[in-house]
């Protein structure tokens, strides 16, 4: 028999209307990488939110090195050897690493106090033992996403975790960060951790995972070995179906410019200059794509197209007129809409009915308001439809949008922006950290709305998605747009060397040589 560091046998977990887990099995080896696979929704989440003890099944039982425990809270788990990675990370930004590290479990010396000097000291060691690279007197709100997820890491391994969940850990990285992240994890097996990877990227799965428990819906459909499988027959058991990864579309057929944007500057919040001097242009019947590593102005040049951030310098024109540094909702009532790139900081108010966040945009308007007074029947009626249209998964328009999965809250901000029928669509990260269905379903929109006449913009980090998803791709580096191609006329390996500077000449020669 297995000797199983974590087993999970027949955990069924509800909430009011909904079973979450229905008499699902997870096994996890010593020192393996499992991944627990699904789309939005499926449960994953749910379930090691169990094993950590922040829920209570109603049945089932769990064991850890083979002794039945009860996991009462995330301090039992913590004990057990258990620790999690959120997906959304549970850092207080003004403290240091190493105060967030200790934070509740805080070693002392005389008179009592915190000896941050001792913690320094231990939290280095384990930086070092595990790669992870990581200062502890540096302030969380100065350092890099990825800089935050080792932090949260190593909380983790200073409470001894010998097993560590990551929660989708994969979704808010650059490339490099994903790959320095795989190196972690894999540094981590070597130690003998055993490490449960929830998440939907297949591609990470066939590339570091050694076994993967795949739940559909709330149910358990099977574990198999990584090397025994490939993506086509895993999305096929995430889905239910088989999965087309490579959108289907009709070559574009541009007409006139809808977004011209001349010599545009714009600072970030610490006046440093992000966008210099930009230039470029998007037409009715196209989809341009913006491939760039994070950090080169992408988040800038978005907030001064829809008024977040004032430019200082240059002009966006929409259909031929001045849209610079108007406000938000001058943007929007011009024909811009946009699919932000955090839905929950800046698509959704999360405690609010799905419905009424359906019509954030609009709902000063008639029919949702008269004489100031909204009408609620209007704004349920129109996201009833939209709901449908748009295969929003919810139990009620009443749902708050933080119930629901990010694939169908992603899929209720496209609907809002969509339904506005704009000229223009600003698509910044648009499927960060969706399921193959719902970039599937996502992918199919925009190329709809360019169909119809839209101008699509698209900023991704998915080199991926850019090729498959744009007509054309314009490649921004140091806030500037340094070259323009055709996805059929290039590859992932030109689009790195152009995003990492080198010119245009350079990076076909470079890629032709490796070819």
């Amino acid at each position: 028999m297995e000797n199983y560091v974590i087993e999970m046998l027949n955990i069924r977990k509800e909430f009011p209307g909904i079973v979450a887990n229905n008499n699902i099995n997870l096994q996890v080896k010593n020192g393996e990488i499992h991944a627990l696979l699904g789309e939005n929704g499926a449960g994953k989440s749910t379930l090691m939110n169990v094993l950590f003890g922040l829920y209570q099944p109603e049945k089932g039982e769990i064991r850890v090195r083979g002794e039945k425990v009860k996991i009462t809270d995330p301090n039992v788990a913590n004990r057990l050897g258990i620790g999690m990675v959120h997906q959304h990370f549970m850092l207080v930004e003004p403290f240091t690493v190493a105060q967030n590290i200790i934070l509740g479990s805080e070693p002392t010396k005389g008179g009592g106090f915190v000896d941050i000097k001792k913690a320094e000291k231990e939290i280095k060691e384990l930086s070092d033992r595990y790669g992870l690279s990581v200062d502890p007197s540096a302030k969380v709100r100065d350092i890099s996403v990825g800089m935050q997820q080792r932090a949260e890491i190593l909380k983790t391994l200073y409470r001894g975790a010998e097993v560590i969940i990551l929660d989708e850990p994969t979704a808010v990285l650059t490339p490099q960060e994903i790959l320095e992240l795989i190196s972690i994890m894999r540094n981590l097996t070597k130690e003998g951790i055993s490490i449960i990877l929830i998440t939907h990227k297949l591609k990470e799965i066939m590339e570091v995972c050694d076994r993967v428990t795949v739940i559909r819906k709330g149910e358990g459909i099977d574990t198999v070995n990584v090397k025994d499988t490939n993506v086509d027959d895993l999305a096929a058991l995430m889905v239910g179906r088989q999965v087309n990864f490579k959108t289907e579309k009709t070559p574009a057929n541009p007409k006139d410019p809808i977004l011209t944007i001349n010599n545009l500057q714009v600072k970030d919040s610490r006046q440093a200059m992000m966008v210099k001097g930009l230039n470029l242009d998007v037409r009715a019947g196209e989809i341009v794509g913006i491939a760039g590593i994070d950090g080169n102005g992408q988040s800038e040049l978005i907030e001064a197209i829809t008024g977040l951030r004032k430019s200082e310098a240059g002009e966006i024109k929409l259909n031929s007129k001045t849209i610079t540094n108007l406000s938000p909702r001058k943007v929007t009532e011009s024909g811009v809409a946009h699919i932000p790139q955090d839905r929950h900081k800046f698509g959704l108010v999360l405690d609010y009915p799905i419905a009424e966040n359906i019509v954030l945009q609009t709902y000063y308007q008639k029919p949702f308001s008269k004489n100031k007074i909204l009408s609620f029947k209007s704004i349920y009626k129109h996201a009833e439809k939209l709901i449908e249209d748009f295969d929003v998964r919810t139990p009620s328009p009443r749902t708050k949008a933080r119930a629901l999965s990010g694939g169908n809250q992603q899929k209720a901000i496209i609907a809002r922006e969509v339904d506005r029928s704009p000229d223009l669509l600003i698509a910044a990260q648009p499927t960060r950290g969706l399921d193959v269905g719902a970039i599937e379903t996502i992918h199919r929109r925009l190329i709809e709305e360019r169909d119809k006449g839209r101008a699509v913009l698209l900023i991704s980090f998915e080199l991926d998605e850019v090729m498959n998803v744009s007509d054309r791709i314009a490649v921004m580096f140091d806030g500037q747009i340094v070259a323009e191609v055709k996805p059929e006329e290039t590859n992932e390996q030109e689009l790195g060397l152009l995003m990492a500077g080198s010119s245009k000449e350079k990076a076909r020669q470079k890629a032709g040589d490796n070819k």
